[in-house]
């Protein structure tokens, strides 16, 4: 799902370079694709900031707005003026005089994320979330409901992360028979995005809420279905 990454001055050159050159050939398609407003938050839960990355040139790259929401968050992302695509599937963020202020690389389908995998650039966060959601902020108790409040299963999610990167969870001894038979035994938060998981493949993923909240997300299929707190 973190800090600034900053380049020595050949190196920020010789970035900028490829950026460049890759962005005077860029699909507009893919222009378009990569643009939108994204949030940029650390790994560590702590609060981050939104800015918008436009398609209308600027000088090094494409336009940026609503950096000035990152002076206190993120102060060093606050002077951004461009960005501009890497060559290599990463996109960088650079200032006026065309410093890069941070290098963001692919992360196998997941968020994009600093080289030292401390900052996240985040698509489509919940509005009025400024900030990822660790194990830690959201270990304790959960109700499994229907939308209608309908309670299917207890679940409490444990914060000690094991090096497969998933945690322990256990579920109440009254739940549904439809829960229950899924034997969910861990649990694993990638982005604004949360899964629970069993030992035998199976699995249930969840899309965080402007609340804190989560439902059930809709590659899942199936009823509606939420993770609220308890």
């Amino acid at each position: 799902m973190i800090r600034l990454v900053f380049r020595l001055a050949a190196c920020a050159a010789a970035l900028l370079i490829c950026g460049q050159t890759y962005g005077q050939d860029i699909d507009p398609d893919i222009l378009k694709a990569q643009a939108g407003t994204y949030l940029v938050a650390p790994e560590d839960g702590r609060a981050g900031c939104r800015m918008t990355l436009g398609t209308d040139m600027a000088i090094g790259g494409y336009s940026v707005s609503g950096q000035e929401a990152c002076t206190k968050p993120l102060p060093a992302l606050a002077d951004a003026a461009a960005w501009n695509f890497d060559g290599n599937g990463g996109l960088i963020l650079i200032d006026p005089t065309r410093k890069v202020l941070a290098h963001f690389v692919e992360n196998e389908g997941s968020p994009m994320k600093t080289e030292d995998g401390k900052l996240f650039l985040l698509p489509a966060a919940p509005d009025g979330v400024d900030h990822l959601p660790t194990f830690d902020s959201l270990a304790g108790t959960w109700t499994m409901q229907r939308p209608d409040g309908e309670r299917l299963c207890g679940v409490t999610l444990d914060s000690n992360v094991g090096t497969d990167g998933n945690a322990p969870l256990s579920l109440s001894g009254d739940c549904a028979a439809n829960v229950a038979k899924l034997k969910l035994a861990v649990w694993h938060i990638e982005g604004f995005a949360l899964t629970l998981m069993g030992g035998d493949g199976s699995s249930l993923g969840f899309d965080m809420r402007s609340d804190g909240n989560f439902d059930k997300s809709k590659q899942e299929g199936g009823k509606p279905l939420s993770l609220v707190r308890h």
